[in-house]
């Protein structure tokens, strides 16, 4: 759950704010949750809706959520570059709108399907499809091919 609120907010402190204040309206609400067939996907959708709010509440005030950016670029043969990279994921998942972004996170971080995305979201199944192939386009266009990173050569691949 954290990484869901980490990814729909960009930022650890808020994201521990989200989950907290999630997990304290589910516990309040217990009986109604422990019924559900799936108390965890339950507990999800507060966490979606929350971020939601949260969004929505900034927007309207003219503020965004803090998103650190990275300074300069890592070198390709850096073991860490993986951390550069995951930090332009989260920017750039953070430069879609938050319903698309909201689709892109339950599909791939949770990997639910079209249906269960459409029915936790209120939505159909052709929008949440529409917004996951939207949301991918712009994905992959603000993030770096992987083709412009040259992949470091071993020594073992140098002695053939």
């Amino acid at each position: 759950m954290f990484r869901t609120a980490y990814v729909l907010t960009g930022d650890a402190h808020t994201a521990e704010d989200l989950l907290q204040e999630a997990l304290e309206k589910a516990c309040r609400h217990w009986r109604r949750v422990c019924r559900t067939d799936a108390p965890e996907a339950y507990v999800r959708r507060i966490v979606v809706n929350l971020a939601n709010d949260r969004w929505r509440r900034l927007s309207r005030a003219g503020r965004h959520w803090p998103v650190s950016v990275a300074e300069g670029h890592a070198d390709p043969s850096d073991a860490y570059r993986s951390v550069e990279l995951r930090d332009e994921l989260v920017q750039a998942l953070h430069a879609l709108p938050m319903g698309m972004r909201t689709v892109v996170v339950l599909h791939y971080l949770h990997d639910l399907a079209d249906q269960e995305i459409a029915q936790m979201l209120g939505i159909s199944a052709g929008a949440v499809r529409s917004q996951l192939a939207r949301g991918l386009a712009k994905l992959r266009s603000a993030l770096p091919r992987e083709e412009e990173t040259p992949v470091p050569v071993t020594s073992c691949e140098r002695a053939r």
